[in-house]
């Protein structure tokens, strides 16, 4: 038996973290128990836990125990787990994890530092006219000292605005990107904590560059610079500790320098210009800086770090018909581009980047306003090169001014994101829909680059809200997004409380009258919090949440009051279902469904979140008040949208969706019969926006509708998820028709080709399709209960949850026996439902794998089923054959062109009679094709 897998509120050994208390979690693995007689977790300043600062024993929870510590500032903590198994193994932690804070409370002794006021250089760009490159003083702060023998530890408390880069004697400090990350900088200013021991020499120079980025360069959808400051700004305190017990500091002030650096314009839209020759024939001495100062509060990371994560080959060289060399990369990634330069001295490259050809050329229009280029001019070094304060969204990069020969291999793609650890894989014998689950994948690690974002590439890359609660489902089964998405919610709330309760459609927030205040996306204030507890399992990050929930119910019932308390959220300017293909033209931005009754049954579904929070956290008086609030907007819904006998007046796809989605109804059935008829009149086409298209496919299979959910999912023609992997997607499309099918973007302004929200479909395949969903918090317990398709073949899914490794496998083997196979982590139960099986069911398993194999009560080798449309089997010419001889009415019907029976089944069929269609003949085609294998 082993434990594995520490953590420490969601990350492994954090140093220098905003601990909103110290959660502890673990693995237990390699065993053949099932769970765990007690457990204990000890803390100590010393790693041989001589002195144990506190310890909490019992039956604790693997994936959230919250200790009782008083923590004291730039102290190590080390970490050790001890548990006994029920059959009576033992197992003790290696005395590896620790955990680390930063100064906490404690006064700075550095200061803040910036230029004098003469190197100080506002860029912006003319009144109506786009932005342009200007050169800029990017200034790069240094400070010389001297350590004394016998140093037993350093560390540096660091933060620099807009970016920094810090480095101590030429080397690296640390291997982050993008530091100190995102925050309201107005509200706080995040610091890092490194630990430098190693890197510290008798004689030292600490260099530290800025550059501008989210704080000073341009951000935002006004395309404005300076939102947060106009200065660049760095604070730094080195701590040397020596074996005699003394310390120095070397703290920043004015007696540290600054000279220009070698980067002369950044911008997170625009780019970067790397000039080694900038100085080269210009003075450039050590400056003396000035004190600054800061309006946000100096405050511990919360950001997980933003690393090089992975790197990418370039899959070919192209040279266009215009002439252009362009790299590409075969995937669609946030990041940027890494090269090996031995260029001549004044070479000037330019590498420019977009997401598609067009016409075979290098294009990048889709991104507006944003220049996206990174320019370097080589002194002649041999250098691996690399920009340093900004990153792309691209696929292709075109390359100008390369001297010589260009070699593919000194180029690599360089991929960025939050570190986050993958929990999660589906594998199915479906070719394109795996090239779908990588496309949403590669959309999570595009957009999680420490906001999450809507897009990586184009002048915007904010945090829009519905994208994020929509994806979040998907993304906390594909990566372990716990501290990212408590992060996020940090961020929320922080801009929440400037609006007074209102969780805005978009972060950051610039201008306060042209908020968001929008349904679904700001609803993220409660559904976030609640998906991170049930995957999770941390109590105190609900805890910690709970505020931003009840503010944001709070602030719609108050806006609701204003208006006479009608208990619905009808007002305000909502983005409804968006981008849906039912508005007023395919390219509209809202889509046909009502958008209050939307926001409404949000706002009800919103309200039963928070009652449950409270309940889950102790809070009676706010559970009752909130499931009142629930049930007095369910009656005014039911009221204003629905007949008395359980019609919905809604009559759309989305709104179908949404109320079986959110449990607004007055009779279920008759809201999925409605949805069945909508699905008709649509020919089964899919109409759903950014609301309805998400949930579709798993709402459809939590209501009976699983076969129809598989040809939503399946589906190769426009609209639809292969449909865009046919197309050569790599990640998520902004729109269904992003890209037409002669290749060119259907439009430049609102079209990304990495915009993750319509990935969400991905959830349906774990919880779904693998059957994988908690059934109590952290998935301690857990129900597993696949849903095979002969379209799929078979399936793999694997998923880490908070407390460890759940699988579930299907496989529709060639004589017709199905295969289910499944695993429990220890210390977690299963509720175990075999598809299509009339044995006595297994029921609640403990840890352990199974594996079923019997004959399936329906027979999944065929091909096709009653519910199969007419257009789908004629893809098969000899099934098409079939049809034809079968039934030489219908066969007639397609044949003089009458395409509405293309989107016909058995089951419609049956209902025209009045058309020639006689009950034994569609019961004679029926039994026909699915006779076909």
């Amino acid at each position: 038996m082993k434990i594995e897998h520490i953590r420490i509120n969601g990350v492994r050994n954090p140093i220098g973290y905003a601990f909103d208390g110290i959660r502890v979690s673990w693995l237990v693995t390699e065993t053949a128990a099932k769970y765990a007689e007690r457990a204990k977790v000890e803390v100590s300043t010393a790693p041989d836990f001589s002195t144990v600062q506190c310890a909490e024993e019992g039956a604790l929870d693997s994936a959230c125990t919250l200790l009782d510590i008083a923590l004291k500032p730039r102290k190590r903590y080390y970490v050790r787990v001890s548990v006994t198994a029920d059959n009576g193994e033992t197992a003790v932690s290696d005395a590896t994890d620790y955990f680390e804070t930063g100064k906490l409370d404690e006064p700075w002794t550095a200061k803040w530092i910036k230029p004098a006021p003469e190197d100080v250089t506002v860029i912006d760009a003319p009144e109506g006219h786009a932005r342009k490159v200007f050169e800029e003083f990017h200034p790069v702060f240094e400070k010389r000292f001297t350590a004394k023998e016998n140093l037993q530890s350093a560390r540096l408390y660091i933060s620099g605005l807009g970016l920094y880069a810090a480095s101590l004697n030429g080397e690296s400090i640390g291997d982050e990107r993008l530091t100190p990350c995102f925050s309201d900088y107005h509200t706080e200013v995040q610091y890092q904590t490194y630990d430098v021991t190693e890197q510290i020499k008798t004689e030292n120079r600490l260099t530290v560059a800025l550059g501008n980025g989210w704080y000073k360069g341009t951000f935002g959808l006004d395309g404005k610079r300076a939102n947060y400051g106009s200065e660049f700004q760095m604070i730094a305190e080195l701590r040397l500790h020596y074996s005699d017990g003394s310390e120095e500091i070397i703290a920043s002030d004015e007696s540290w320098g600054y000279r220009g650096g070698d980067t002369t314009f950044s911008d997170i839209y625009d780019g970067e210009v790397l000039d080694r020759l900038r100085w080269a024939d210009a003075e450039n001495p050590l400056r003396k800086p000035v004190l600054g100062g800061m309006e946000g509060k100096l405050t511990a990371r919360r950001s997980t770090p933003v690393r090089e994560m992975e790197t990418l080959p370039v899959k070919e060289v192209i040279h266009t018909p215009a002439g252009e060399t362009v790299l590409d990369f075969g995937q669609n990634f946030a990041g940027y581009v890494s090269f090996r330069s031995m260029q001549p001295r004044g070479t000037r490259i330019i590498l420019d980047f977009g997401e598609i050809l067009q016409d075979g050329n290098f294009y990048n229009a889709n991104y507006r306003s944003a220049i996206s280029r990174f320019t370097y001019i080589s002194d002649g070094r041999r250098e691996w090169v690399r920009p340093r304060f900004t990153f792309f969204g691209f696929r292709y990069v075109r390359v100008t001014g390369w001297a010589g020969a260009l070699v593919p291999e000194d180029f690599q793609g360089v991929v960025l994101y939050s570190e986050m650890e993958r929990t999660g894989s589906i594998e199915t014998g479906h070719a394109k829909l795996n090239r779908l689950f990588l496309n949403a994948l590669w959309g999570q690690k595009s957009n999680s680059i420490d906001i999450a974002t809507d897009c990586p590439q184009r002048d915007e890359r904010l945090g829009w809200t519905g994208d994020a609660q929509v994806f979040s489902g998907t993304g906390c089964y594909n990566m372990d997004a716990a501290a990212f998405y408590n992060k996020f919610c940090h961020d929320l709330h922080v801009e929440q409380k400037k609006l007074h309760g209102l969780l805005p459609g978009v972060i950051p927030v610039f201008n306060p009258q042209s908020v968001a205040f929008a349904a679904v996306w700001g609803d993220i204030a409660t559904m976030l919090p609640s998906l991170l507890y049930e995957r999770y399992g941390d109590l105190p990050a609900l805890e910690k949440a709970y505020p931003m929930m009840k503010s944001w119910v709070d602030y719609i019932d108050a806006e609701d009051e204003k208006r006479g308390h009608n208990y619905l959220f009808n007002f305000s300017d909502q983005m409804g279902d968006w981008l849906a293909l039912d508005g007023r033209t395919e390219q509209s931005m809202e889509g046909g469904t009502d958008e209050y009754f939307i926001g409404s049954c949000y706002y009800a579904l919103s309200a039963a979140l928070v009652s449950k929070a409270a309940k889950t956290l102790g809070k009676a008086e706010d559970a009752a008040f909130y499931q009142a609030l629930h049930e007095k907007i369910v009656r005014a819904v039911l009221d204003n949208y629905y007949t008395a006998t359980g019609l919905l007046a809604v009559d759309t796809q989305t709104g179908y969706i949404v109320a079986l989605y959110t449990g607004v109804y007055r009779n279920r059935q008759a809201v999925i019969d409605g949805l069945n008829t909508r699905l008709y009149k649509d020919c089964y086409k899919l109409k759903g926006g950014f609301v309805g298209a998400p949930i579709l496919c798993k709402v459809l299979a939590e209501n009976g509708l699983k076969e129809e959910a598989y040809s939503f999912l399946l589906n190769e023609d426009y609209p639809g998820w292969l449909h865009c992997v046919d197309l050569g997607a790599t990640t998520i499309w902004e729109r269904w028709n992003s890209v037409l099918d002669n290749g060119h973007l259907s439009g430049t302004t609102m079209n990304s080709l990495n915009h993750y929200a319509f990935g969400a479909v991905i959830e349906f395949l774990y919880a779904c399709a693998a059957g994988l969903r908690p059934a109590a918090p952290g998935f301690a317990r857990a129900v597993i209960a696949p849903l095979p398709d002969k379209r799929l073949g078979w399936l793999k899914a694997r998923y880490r949850s908070a407390h460890g490794l759940y699988r579930s496998e299907w496989e529709i083997e060639a004589d017709g026996m199905l295969r289910v196979a499944v695993e429990i982590p220890f210390g977690c139960t299963a509720e175990i439902k075999l598809p299509y099986y009339d044995g006595n069911e297994p029921g609640i398993l403990h840890a352990g794998a199974y594996e079923y194999r019997y004959r399936p009560t329906k027979n999944l080798l065929r091909k096709y089923s009653e519910k199969t449309l007419i257009g789908d089997m004629m893809r098969d010419a000899k099934t098409a054959e079939l049809i034809r001889s079968t039934s030489p009415l219908l066969g007639w019907y397609l044949d003089t062109g009458n395409a509405d029976y293309l989107y016909e089944n058995m089951d419609t069929l049956r209902r025209k009679a009045y058309m020639g269609f006689t009950k034994e003949e569609v019961d004679k085609l029926q039994a026909a094709v699915l006779s076909v294998e």
